[in-house]
């Protein structure tokens, strides 16, 4: 494979990432407000709604991961799981056509999330892992394929909420339904799409077609069982799951007395820690490996703290654009859901130019680790709050502060984005083994699952006229008060993980 140029399956999981993206962010864009606004749930609710949504989008990559690795490969997973998006998306039109009847209506809307998040866990994990695929090991091309990929990713969060915005965002309630449905539409695009490309484009290096049989049958380590005892594995597999069961029994017992009845958040946060146990006492893992499953692991947990401040996006950062924003342009007031189209926009902007500020700084011996390129992405976060924190303060009840702020808010978050996102999705694969590999990108995503319903939680705490809201004893009553529980957590994750850097990149053993 030459080193000089991207193999064209590459441009085949860019341009598909892009259509299915634009289904998800399409469907995104609207739906805070379509809770708010259509279906008329309080803002405290639609959060929780929105958080549980969206935690379980990433939480089903986990399975989808397992599944694929196991018994159906990645190109059939890719398949199933973009018709059942596409499913979920005409659920959510139907829901949106029948307004006047409220049961039907909220029954719909809770089918057409369930396919949604059933689909994007068999698709997610399958079309990340498959890029790094694509090329030899150790091929230094893998940081820029992964900006490239993400740059598709995010050419289809820009358009997504600027047409589906724009046809169901007007104003009436019953319009919500033509922007589901050209989500929908989208979805089967996608399919069509893989299906007609697939079998000429998804080569690997070695010239044999990827993602047809499940990962784990490859790259497996050939195991002398003249000196395994089948009553030693069985053992050691009862005792696995007995510590498993043990851990995941506490576990949820302990967020049941944090959560109280809320399944959901009990499910992920178990989830989050139990899932990723399940990896580390694998008898198979060598100790080096071992080393660099703790890297991701450790990351993974400050990249919580990130999501869990940057998807306000699609919550309280979209209900504030509507409520709080003045976005009249030249006598046009834009839809509040455009504004979720500065964020890809900037992304596509910036992630063509970075791969060549890395590879520049690389030449000069000065390109930072991963890991301290991801404590870079988290103070950026924290700093894009501060500045909005400056365009809320002082502001009296019922003044709209000018487009600009969140304006800047979005170009800081993004070039926080592109330190910490390509990259992570980079390291975990030159860090996982292969027999892992859609495996630990779901539980990578494991950590955004737990980021997204912490993410709703906080929205939850957006502030309401007539409604207390506290944080850990801090009562939250103004914006700036919001805004600023974002700048803290933000700047304190970004410390630690500056701290820590030095010792995950001995860790990762040579991986860079």
């Amino acid at each position: 494979m030459s080193t000089s140029k991207h193999p064209r399956g590459l441009y085949l999981i860019f341009a598909t990432s892009t259509a299915e993206r634009f289904s998800y962010y399409g469907m995104r864009a609207i739906f805070i407000l379509f809770l708010t606004q259509a279906l008329l749930f309080d803002k405290e609710l639609a959060a929780s709604i929105y958080g549980s949504y969206t935690g379980l989008v990433y939480l089903t990559p986990l399975i989808g991961g397992y599944i694929a690795d196991k018994y159906w490969g990645i190109r059939r997973s890719i398949f199933w799981g973009a018709m059942m998006m596409a499913v979920g998306q005409f659920l959510m039109f139907a829901s949106a056509s029948m307004l006047d009847s409220t049961q039907l209506s909220h029954a719909l809307m809770y089918g057409g999330l369930t396919f949604l998040i059933l689909g994007n866990g068999c698709f997610k994990p399958t079309i990340s892992s498959l890029v790094g695929q694509l090329y030899q090991p150790g091929d230094k091309q893998l940081d820029s394929a992964y900006t490239i990929f993400y740059m598709g990713v995010n050419v289809g969060s820009f358009l997504a909420p600027l047409v589906c915005g724009y046809f169901g965002e007007t104003g009436d309630p019953n319009d919500f339904k033509w922007g589901f449905f050209i989500a929908g539409i989208v979805t089967i695009f996608t399919v069509i799409l893989f299906e007609t490309k697939k079998n000429k484009y998804l080569i690997g290096p070695d010239g044999q077609p990827l993602g047809i049989i499940p990962d784990s049958k490859k790259g497996r380590p050939q195991v002398d069982k003249s000196h395994l005892q089948t009553e030693t594995r069985s053992t050691n597999s009862t005792r696995n799951y007995f510590i498993l069961g043990l851990l995941a029994l506490t576990l949820a017992c302990f967020f049941y007395w944090c959560f109280g009845n809320d399944w959901i958040s009990i499910g992920i946060f178990t989830a989050c820690i139990v899932f990723p146990v399940s990896i580390l006492i694998q008898g198979s893992l060598t100790k080096i490996e071992r080393s660099r499953i703790f890297v991701i692991y450790i990351i993974a947990f400050f990249v919580i703290f990130f999501w869990a401040a940057y998807e306000q996006a699609g919550a309280s950062l979209t209900l504030f654009a509507s409520e709080q924003t003045d976005r009249v342009i030249l006598g046009w007031e834009m839809p509040a859901s455009w504004i979720q189209s500065f964020n890809p926009l900037f992304v596509v902007i910036l992630a063509a130019i970075m791969p060549g500020v890395w590879a520049t700084l690389g030449n000069r011996g000065m390109e930072p680790a991963s890991p301290t390129k991801q404590a870079i992405g988290l103070l950026l976060l924290s700093l894009g709050y501060l500045v909005i924190c400056f365009g809320v303060k002082d502001v009296l009840p019922g003044v709209k502060v000018s487009l600009l702020w969140l304006t800047g808010l979005y170009f800081i978050h993004t070039l926080g984005e592109i330190c910490l996102s390509p990259i992570g999705l980079s390291m975990v694969n030159k860090l996982t083994p292969i027999r892992f590999a859609s495996l630990m990108m779901g539980i990578w995503y494991l950590s955004t699952a737990t980021a997204n319903k912490f993410a709703g939680t906080l929205s939850g705490l957006y502030p309401e006229a007539g409604k207390v809201k506290t944080l850990l004893g801090f009562h939250i009553e103004t914006m700036y008060d919001f805004f600023m529980v974002f700048v803290v957590m933000s700047a304190t994750a970004s410390l630690f993980l500056f701290l820590l850097s030095k010792k995950l990149q001995k860790m990762m053993h040579g991986v860079e």
